[in-house]
């Protein structure tokens, strides 16, 4: 079952969410504006909140990025209730937690807890890149583009399709509060390498560089903005491959954690001028192939073609298509995916690409 509520989670009066056993799964995110409180904060004031799962340690610590629980920890709830703020691509490390969560709820069968997601607009926009998964793939991922375009309540509902599960699902409209209206909520940071709204922008086609040698700068204060390595030598001469609006400044940074933590690298910072639309995974895979072709350390690494998940990317990195291949293949996995989406559409605004 399924059902799409335009009224704030509060004013929601389904039995399991005023009297029954309530389980919150959210960041820091589930913040509400209007009244001051996190959404959590509803159920342990009625008095009904028996499980609460948030990130391990303290917000946006590095390496937490993952809400843990197992299936006896859902057992026994009456409702599950969702708020995290995605990111917009298929391997944000929350949403593919949620997934899991989605996964485990039907393997329940009948003594599944009724799911509620309450929605937030995704900060990524609507805009679509990439492709559908076209190998196995990463646990818990749907099959959706790499920028899917999609709210986490879509997600959710296409994921219960793609799945089978039949438990009841309930999305809380993203336009029913203030707080979730807005993109006011967006100040907090939904993840220790989603520091500020325009680290989404490029994130589709950046979050590809950790399984590589190349560090999408994890460690920094602008993840996915910069992109390096000990190995990469700068040079007046060399040309990188940009498209129309986007600049590359050489620059250096020593990450604090992950991929060459405490060790200096030199790379480069993606700059877009004002009113760019940037096509991240085209330019990700334009990068890739062009140090791929200079130096013998970049490597693909494991989980690499697992993520990407389309053989082709994996040919045009390797050098073995050209980018007009690469780009009509592309436009065509991209029309694909928004045929599919638009089924999926909660609210009036549609799923596009970059022309």
């Amino acid at each position: 079952m399924f059902s799409f509520r335009t009224g704030s989670l509060e004013n929601q009066l389904d039995k399991a969410l005023m009297n029954g056993r309530v389980g919150c799964f959210c960041t820091q995110n589930c913040w509400d504006t209007a009244t001051g409180r996190y959404m959590y904060d509803l159920f342990a004031d009625r008095g009904n909140l028996k499980s609460l799962f948030v990130p391990h340690d303290a917000e946006l610590t590095p390496g937490t990025n993952h809400i843990q629980f197992s299936e006896d920890d859902v057992r026994g709830l009456d409702a599950i209730v969702v708020e995290i703020q995605d990111a917009g691509a298929r391997y944000f490390n929350y949403t593919k937690d949620v997934l899991r969560l989605i996964e485990t709820l039907a393997a329940l069968g009948d003594e599944a807890p009724a799911l509620y997601i309450v929605d937030h607009i995704n900060p990524s926009g609507r805009i679509v890149e990439g492709s559908m998964p076209q190998i196995a793939c990463e646990a818990h991922t749907p099959k959706v583009a790499h920028r899917h375009g999609l709210t986490l309540g879509e997600l959710c509902n296409l994921y219960c399709n793609e799945i089978g599960a039949n438990f009841a699902l309930h999305v809380i409209s993203a336009l029913a509060t203030d707080s979730t209206r807005q993109l006011l909520p967006w100040t907090i940071a939904p993840a220790s390498d989603i520091p500020g709204m325009f680290t989404c922008g490029m994130y589709s086609g950046g979050g590809l560089w950790n399984n590589t040698t190349i560090t999408p700068a994890i460690g920094t204060a602008r993840p996915y903005e910069y992109l390096g390595a000990p190995f990469i030598r700068h040079s007046k001469l060399e040309v990188l491959p940009v498209s129309q609006g986007v600049l590359m400044r050489p620059c250096t940074f020593t990450p604090s954690t992950g991929r060459y933590e405490g060790e200096l690298c030199r790379g480069y910072q993606i700059m877009l001028q004002p009113g760019t639309e940037y096509h991240s995974i085209l330019h990700t895979l334009q990068l890739m192939r062009y140090f791929a072709e200079r130096y013998s350390q970049f490597e693909l690494l494991e989980g690499f073609e697992a993520k990407v998940a389309d053989p082709v990317m994996v040919s045009y990195i390797k050098g073995e298509i050209t980018f007009q291949d690469l780009k009509e293949h592309v436009k065509t996995e991209e029309q694909k995916w928004i045929r599919k989406a638009k089924r999926y559409c909660l609210y009036d605004d549609q799923p596009y690409r970059i022309k």
